[in-house]
């Protein structure tokens, strides 16, 4: 817990032997650490691991990534209690070194006690200013306080605990600055890394961490997890890492077990770190740091647009290495096809493909037509022999012959040119041509063996060939040619294709599991099925596939397996074999009701019904009409004309829609006269539809009991209360005079007279002698006790108060029923801002006050408005205890309300009765300031303000707070409304501060009963020696305490002696013409002449009035 307008300084939590943070009060520098100078016993500091000394703010800043050198000596160990605020080991409780062997640090630790100072040679300056001294100089160990003239002897500097953690804006500095002041935790063993450690940095996060340790995490790691051994996790960020933990390196890894050497960085070779960045060429021209590398600064290469046409240089950090840049000009380059030039603005990567349309011929001439010239193949040139019916104009080129043109695609078309014998044609695809004809390829010098191609055809023929037209004959040999399924062709010399292969072969069956002897066929015909049914689930989900010899079984075998393993690794793949689709019918209703899904058999739910209505579908009063064809399942439409339909009472139909049967019609609104079911009154303005009309009157019939009268309100005869009761008896009390004269309570015992023979649980009331305090009780009265013993109520504390300020009210001669009450409950800048808009923040306050009525309403929100309104609404909200946020941007800007614990109730007095007193207060204040200032004495008012907190003396050496909490934690619980916190001056005084309190004089008389019940305690527990009344500022500033004259005699008085006493000991106000209030409960009023009493005239209307009042 921290107190003061100052935070401790940052120190990690995962620390252990830790103790709690300094309670700081207001200053820059921690209490700890002055007290230390001022040698109190070690009271500097809560914990000898948060020691910390923060440099003067006005002394020069240390480079970053530099070592400070301390000034200070090794912390105090954490063990045993010796200073206040410190926290030892729980088993030492005294001051000394008990536990100074579990210290965390190897080098002793020095004890922070009282400064000495060098009074051996007789020194009497030393001596008389051993008080304290704003110009002292810093305290250095091993040197004097005292100014010599000789040589200070060399101090060897050490590691300074006390140094608060680096709040530097780099990492690499912080990290250099915790590991240099001892504020850098190991987060495997939480203990300090130090200069001389050996350590290991993170390459990710940048955790540094002792070499030990990260050696035994890698061991510990790799046993427990089944992967290999270069898999681990950095314990800073969990992030993997590949390399080993083997050797102790620096920051840069270039050196190996580098040394602390004075001067440079810590853990660093002192080299230049050289380590390359990611997008960047320059090395790093830092000295040998921690952290990641800091952005360069040097300039980068020129660096040309994508298109080349511009170079730029910048600055190597914003140089786009990766990416590059763009000109945002036209490309201009020369697309893949040559001709053309790109377009588009200035782009990475290549300019893709040409789609500029350009007119083209196919390579026989018989196809022209404009293309992309992406889809062009090669240009070659053909010859025109006729075919072409493109125009001449667009088949001239400069660079052709005569009838030439260029091709540049092949047409779908087959050439057809006739061969140069005039009886056959080109049976060859699109294809360039020639100026002469091809060469018939039956001519009998081109074919010259026979088809097989074994034997000559002048072995075959007597006479040869004399024209492509005569047949070419077959010989007797085997033909021999390979088939497509790889056997030889079996039949003899034959011309056209060869017949299906018909030799014996091993054929396996679909599914692969049975094989059987079979004729080859060149896979024409299906191959064999066996036996074995597939169980596979078919990708609808609701199938099986239940076929025979099923080519994919094994693979949906090892799908669905890979899918169960694989559960919950991630995202599968779900890709169905051809076999395991379903091509069954969905056969699902649909939401028509009508039709079924024809649709193929599927997952999820079924699409809208495909089909149409060729009729009309009209509303119920036929004059909306949906003209066919209707999507199957349309709904009659919504008509926008009257419903027709007549109301069964007689009355006009309401205007409403036309609508379905199945929705009735709006019931009859007309206001008519019924008779309530009870039937003893006739009801005004029933509205038709209504049958159960009541008059609310209670029944009054005699029930069967012929005391008691039916009180059930207004119900259909027969349903009296006593309906269902049998006898006759009622459920009413009997409600007859007791003997005590209260009712009995008992169920109806009619006709029987009462017995009274248990207590009487009628309610009474008794009091104490003053009538103050009041409580409940029962009668308990009975026919054979009328008068039962009851406990007698005393007065407690409070009406002893009660009735001593009665008597001081007398004495005084006030009177508490005239006393007027000018407390404010308001802050000033509340009424402020509640004066520039009267009218409109009256209503924001009748809006408060409703949400804060509401005991089920946590959360209120205002609608969006101006930020003059939302400033007054967050200061109101601040005086009725909300907490309040503004939320949304402009112009939605709204402010939110929401209860807290600290919300109580709202304030009795309006914001418009508060601008009232306020304005009585400055009217009654100005003759009371004048005569201030004419007195010239500023410190008057601030003795006229109430005591605020107790001021705890000469408290015990080596005392925590928390052992000050425990002994007065009974004497906090005596006031649950006052809030109390408790924090130490540098004067060696403690200040138990109180809040929570309405107003300061209810603070004050609070504090004013505590003290004497906490000054025996006090005393009794030796926590210190004396308890006074104070006053204390934001900034623990003690401005007056009642030390001095009676508070000295009234010190161990009680009650009313105390108040006297510091009354006393307050400087009299001087007598002004008018009565100055004062901050307490009863005012002097001074007697003034009678006055003539001017007669007011009377409002006849008082609301008017008010509102005028209210406006002004």
């Amino acid at each position: 817990m921290t107190m003061g307008d100052s935070q401790a300084p940052e120190a990690s939590s995962s620390s252990r032997n830790r103790g709690r943070q300094s309670r700081g009060g207001g200053s820059s520098e921690s209490r700890g650490a002055r007290r230390g100078r001022r040698g109190r016993g070690g009271r500097g500091g809560l914990g000898g691991q948060r020691e910390h000394i923060q440099q003067d703010p006005q002394g020069p800043q240390a480079p970053a990534g530099t070592v400070p050198i301390p000034t200070t000596p090794a912390r105090t160990p954490p063990s045993g209690r010796g200073g206040r605020g410190q926290r030892g080991f729980r088993n030492s409780r005294g001051g000394g070194n008990e536990g100074s062997q579990r210290a965390m640090l190897s080098r002793p630790r020095t004890f922070g006690g009282h400064l000495t100072t060098n009074t051996e040679n007789g020194d009497a300056s030393s001596t008389a200013s051993a008080g304290l001294n704003v110009a002292a100089p810093d305290f250095v160990p091993g040197e004097s306080s005292t100014k010599q003239n000789a040589v200070k002897p060399q101090v060897k500097t050490k590691v300074s605990q006390n140094a608060p953690k680096s709040t530097a804006q780099d990492l690499p500095t912080r990290i250099h600055e915790d590991i240099s002041n001892g504020q850098y935790e190991c987060v495997i063993c939480t203990n300090e890394v130090l200069r001389n450690s050996k350590v290991w940095s993170c390459p990710i996060c940048w955790t540094a961490t002792h070499m030990s340790c990260v050696k035994k995490w890698f061991s510990n790691r790799s046993r427990n997890a089944d992967q290999e051994q270069s898999n681990w996790r950095c314990p800073g960020c969990n992030s993997p890492m590949a390399d080993e933990p083997s050797t102790y390196k620096c920051w840069c890894g270039k050196e190996i077990n580098p040394k602390a050497i004075p001067g440079l960085i810590p853990h660093s070779c002192g080299q230049t770190c050289s380590k390359p960045r990611a997008t960047c060429p320059h090395p790093c021209p830092l000295e040998c740091h921690a952290g990641p590398c800091p952005p360069c600064l040097q300039m980068g290469p020129s660096q040309s647009c994508f298109c080349g046409k511009h170079t730029s240089t910048k600055r190597c950090s914003e140089t786009d290495y990766t990416n590059g840049w763009s000109c945002h000009e036209i490309c201009g380059d020369f697309l893949p096809c040559g001709e053309h030039e790109c377009q588009k603005e200035c782009h990475s990567g290549l300019c893709g493909s040409c789609e500029v349309p350009v007119f083209s011929v196919c390579y026989c001439g018989r196809e022209s037509k404009e293309i992309p010239c992406e889809e062009r193949s090669d240009r070659i040139a053909s010859y025109n022999y006729g075919q072409t019916n493109a125009d001449g104009d667009r088949l001239e080129s400069g660079d052709l012959l005569e009838n030439q043109f260029w091709g540049s695609f092949a047409c779908e078309a087959i050439c057809g040119r006739p061969f140069n014998c005039g009886k056959h044609r080109c049976e060859k695809a699109c294809h360039t041509q020639e100026q002469d004809a091809t060469h018939c390829p039956f001519s009998p010098d081109l074919i010259t063996h026979c088809p097989c191609g074994k034997t000559p055809l002048t072995e075959i023929l007597d006479q040869p060939r004399q024209n492509c037209d005569d047949p070419v004959p077959n010989c007797n040999m085997i033909c021999n040619k390979q088939l497509s399924c790889g056997h030889l062709c079996q039949d003899a010399c034959h011309s056209g294709t060869c017949a299906p292969c018909t030799q014996r072969m091993e054929i396996g069956c679909r599914c692969g599991r049975t094989k059987t002897s079979s004729i080859c066929h060149q896979g024409t015909v299906e191959t064999p099925e066996c036996m074995r049914i597939c169980r596979a689930q078919l990708n609808c989900g609701r199938h099986e596939h239940g076929q025979r010899c099923c080519p994919s079984e094994k693979k949906a075998m090892e799908r669905v397996a890979a899918k169960r393993k694989n559960r919950f690794a991630g995202p599968i793949n779900d890709e169905v074999e051809a076999e395991h689709i379903c091509t069954r019918l969905c056969g699902r209703d649909l939401k028509c009701g009508k039709h079924k899904c024809e649709q193929i058999c599927h997952r999820g739910p079924c699409l809208a019904c495909p089909e149409a209505i060729f009729e009309e579908i009209s509303c119920n009063c036929g004059r909306t009409v949906l003209q066919p064809p209707q999507p199957c399942g349309t709904q009659p439409p919504e008509c926008r004309f009257d419903c027709i339909r007549a109301q069964p009472c007689g009355h006009p139909q309401v205007s409403h829609n036309c609508h379905a049967d199945n929705e009735p019609c709006p019931k009859c609104p007309f206001l008519v006269e019924k008779r309530c079911v009870c039937g003893k009154k006739l009801l005004k303005n029933q509205p038709c539809w209504f049958e159960g009309s009541r008059c609310g009157l209670p029944c009054g019939l005699k029930l069967k009991c012929g005391t008691h009268r039916c009180e059930k309100t207004c119900h259909q005869p027969g349903e009296c209360e006593d309906a269902d009761i049998t006898g006759s008896r009622c459920k009413q009390p009997c409600g007859k005079t007791r003997s005590c004269g209260h009712a009995d309570a008992e169920q109806c015992h009619a006709p029987y007279p009462c017995k009274e023979d248990k207590p009487c649980q009628a309610k009474s009331f008794i009091t104490c002698d003053c009538q103050r305090r009041k409580q409940e009780v029962r009668c308990m009265a009975t026919k054979g006790n009328p008068s039962p013993q009851r406990v007698t109520l005393k007065c407690d504390e409070e009406c002893l108060r009660l009735q001593r300020n009665a008597r001081l009210a007398d004495a005084l001669n006030i009177d508490p029923q005239t006393h007027t009450d000018d407390h404010v409950p308001y802050s000033d800048t509340t009424l402020k801002l509640y004066k520039d808009n009267i009218q409109l923040f009256q209503s924001y306050e009748r809006e408060f006050r409703v949400f804060a009525s509401d005991t089920t309403q946590k959360f209120f929100r205002f609608k969006p408005m101006k930020s003059q309104h939302r400033a007054f609404l967050h200061a109101l909200a601040e005086d009725f205890g909300f907490d309040s946020e503004s939320a949304d941007p402009e112009p939605h800007r709204h402010v939110c309300l929401f209860k807290t614990p600290r919300f109580v109730s709202a304030p009795t007095k309006t914001l418009g009765h508060c601008v009232k007193i306020r304005a009585q207060q400055a009217q009654l204040a100005k003759p009371s300031s004048s005569s201030a200032a004419a007195a010239g004495d500023p410190a008057a008012a601030q003795q006229l303000l109430p005591y605020n907190a107790l001021l705890l003396t000469r408290p015990r050496f080596g005392l925590t707070m928390d052992e000050l909490e425990a002994a007065l934690q009974r004497e906090y619980a005596a006031y649950p409304s006052v809030k109390f916190s408790t924090m130490f001056l540098p004067s060696d005084e403690v200040v138990v501060r109180g809040s929570g309190a309405w107003t300061p004089q209810i603070l004050e008389s609070s504090l004013v009963a505590m003290r004497p019940t906490l000054t025996r305690t006090a005393r009794r527990t030796g926590v210190c020696e004396g308890v006074y009344l104070c006053r204390v500022d934001d900034n623990l500033n003690v401005l007056r305490t009642d030390k001095g004259g009676s508070a000295r005699q009234g010190e161990d008085a009680d009650g009313w002696s105390a108040v006297v006493g510091r009354s006393a000991a307050r400087p009299k106000p001087v007598p002004a013409v008018q009565s100055v209030p004062l901050r307490s409960k009863f005012v002097a009023f001074k007697k003034e002449p009678k006055k003539k009493v001017e007669e007011q005239p009377v409002e006849e209307d008082w609301e008017e009035a008010a509102d005028k009042l209210d406006d002004e």
